[in-house]
């Protein structure tokens, strides 16, 4: 087309037709073209589906093959575990049938063994019949002979009494007592020759015989004091601490817990308790009060919980001061609580705590001086009147709460038992028992340790002399040296040297099973024989 335009603008003007002519020309070209297009791009497509289709049947048939090998590998794992199996099956039934076999065997053998048993007991049944029989005949001869000997020993016992002037009951009595006698001699002889032997002894023996010799400083009677007295500045504060229809004393004695005695003793109100930390808070709210001037019952209850909770911080820190005076570390902190308890018990006006203390160091000393555990003796000494602190609220003896609690804290047996043990209720396991015993009797006993009533001291010496003169023989009895001593004279013509041993070994027995006292008391038998002539 463009070679047409050049031609006709060469040699002439273009005509009209032409420029009709050219967009026809143009769409047939376009056509032609598209047309051309079309039909390579079927073509085109045709053999790409061709090619696809070819590659999707390869893929097919390559599936069938893999699925028809795994089938085949599936099977054959199938038929080796089912072989398996079954050899597995046929294994255990050829290992239970082996076993009840053998158990079948064994159940013939028992029941041969049992029917052997049963035949043999059989046969000794027979036996026993016979051998019953025999002696039922025996017995029978034996009653006849029996008989004939109880007359015959009739006869010759009169024919003895008749002889010899006594009676069989006179004659048995001079031989008992002849045996009794002889028996006694033999006894204190025997005694002696222990105690010889006792002093001759090694190391370990002198230990025992020394921490013997200390526990035999007898045990305390414990009198608890249950009043406290809380001095007034004037009478008038009786009739405040009273209240308007007793309401302030109410509101005291309900959040204290202890019976306020207010009579006509001049200046003083009476704390009555059992409980002696609980008195201790009433007191101190009692003086916090009257100091403070404000009494009325809200009052009061405030008062009484700021003690309380200052009272805890001071039995905490009183349990610790004497936890670390002592050298006894990790003791558990509810019997740290429990030893600053103690600060506020007493016996025999002695305080508890301090008593404690000092036993503590009693058991140590004596520990060391003995090459014993220091340890385990002061650590016992320390806790073993730990029951005290609780003794109002929990039945039982101290010894046995205190043991109780020790336990309950993981504290040692050891420990345990010398708590238990220090008043001769539990016997003792340890050497180290046996020296807090003897510390806790020391401590008590010592001159200013406790104070006595009158009235007390004086029973206790007649009870000493009364005990001394029902033994046969005594003479006459003293109570000396404040009842720490008793002096028994003897009638020489009853009782000989070897008795007098028995005899003050007896009395100290008695003594200890009827009485309680502070310390020791020595048993002194003396037995003296006056020859008294005249030369005229």
């Amino acid at each position: 087309m463009h070679s047409l335009l050049l031609f006709f603008s060469a040699s002439q003007p273009i005509p009209s037709w032409v420029w009709i002519l050219l967009p026809v020309i143009a769409i047939v070209f376009a056509g032609i073209g598209l047309g051309c297009g079309i039909c390579i791009y079927r073509r085109y497509r045709h053999r790409k589906i061709g090619s696809t289709q070819a590659q999707a049947d390869s893929i097919i048939e390559f599936a069938r093959e893999e699925a028809k090998s795994l089938k085949k590998e599936a099977l054959n794992e199938a038929r080796e575990e089912n072989q398996r199996l079954k050899n597995e099956t046929e294994r255990q039934f050829r290992k239970k049938n082996n076993e009840l076999v053998k158990q079948e065997n064994r159940l013939t053998q028992k029941e041969e063994t049992l029917d052997k048993k049963e035949e043999m007991l059989l046969q000794k049944l027979d036996q026993i019949d016979v051998q019953q029989k025999q002696l039922i005949s025996q017995q029978t001869a034996l009653n006849k002979r029996s008989q004939e000997l109880d007359k015959s020993e009739e006869k010759i016992q009169q024919e003895l009494e008749r002889v010899a002037g006594l009676s069989q009951e006179e004659a048995k009595q001079i031989l008992v007592d002849s045996m009794v006698l002889d028996a006694r001699k033999d006894a204190a002889n025997t005694v002696r020759k222990i105690e010889a032997e006792a002093k001759a002894s090694g190391e370990q023996k002198a230990r025992e015989i020394i921490s013997t010799a200390i526990q035999r400083c007898a045990s305390d009677q414990v009198s608890e004091m249950t009043v406290t007295t809380v001095p007034l500045p004037n009478d008038e504060m009786k009739g405040r601490l009273i209240g308007r229809e007793g309401r302030n004393i109410r509101a005291l004695e309900n959040a204290t817990g202890v019976e306020l005695i207010i009579d006509d003793t001049p200046e003083v109100v009476i704390l009555s308790g059992f409980d002696p930390v609980r008195r201790q808070i009433a007191r101190i709210t009692i003086e916090k009060l009257l100091a403070d001037g404000r009494i009325h019952p809200a009052r009061i209850e405030e008062m009484v919980e700021k003690v309380k909770r200052d009272m805890d911080i001071t039995i905490k820190d009183e349990g610790e001061a004497a936890s670390f005076d002592t050298g006894v570390f990790g003791l558990h902190p509810e019997l740290i609580k429990l030893l600053g308890r103690l600060k506020f018990r007493t016996s025999y006006g002695q305080n508890v705590l301090r008593h404690s203390i000092e036993v503590s160091y009693l058991a140590g000393i004596m520990a060391s001086e003995l090459g014993l555990d220091v340890a385990l003796a002061k650590r016992g000494a320390l806790l073993h009147d730990i029951g005290k602190a609780v003794d109002q609220e929990v039945e039982g003896t101290h010894m046995q709460i205190g043991a109780d609690l020790a336990k309950k804290y993981k504290e040692s047996k050891e420990v345990v038992n010398c708590i238990a043990s220090h008043h001769g209720d539990v016997e003792p396991i340890t050497v180290e028992a046996v020296i807090v015993a003897a510390a806790d009797a020391i401590s008590g006993a010592r001159p200013g340790a406790r104070r006595e009533s009158l009235e007390n001291y004086v029973k206790r010496l007649e009870k000493l002399e009364e005990i001394a003169n029902s033994f046969k023989g005594v003479q006459k009895s003293y109570a000396v040296q404040a009842g720490r001593e008793i002096r028994i004279i003897v009638k020489p013509e009853e009782v000989n040297d070897e008795t007098t041993v028995l005899l003050a070994h007896d009395i100290a027995r008695r003594i200890e099973s009827e009485i309680e006292y502070p310390g020791q008391i020595k048993v002194n038998v003396i037995r003296e024989t006056r020859s008294i002539d005249y030369a005229k």
